[in-house]
């Protein structure tokens, strides 16, 4: 009883992917989105104005 078996853990594989199988490649989806919006809101208000800059400079060069 201490012990889980491998029929155990394939029970509860079989069981999650019946409730949440759907629902899982919509999970993924959203945790990227998460991170990448973590990883905007972590940057330093001297990162963003860096890459504004260099959005501009790049337009600038495209029109002439």
């Amino acid at each position: 009883m201490g012990s889980m078996s491998i029929w155990h853990w394939l029970i509860v594989l079989v069981v999650i992917v019946l409730l949440f199988g759907k629902k899982l490649p919509d999970l993924g989806g959203d945790l990227a989105k998460s991170i990448k919006g973590f990883k905007e809101g972590m940057k330093t208000d001297d990162e963003k104005a860096a890459e504004t800059k260099k959005a501009i400079d790049v337009d600038a060069k495209e029109k002439h």
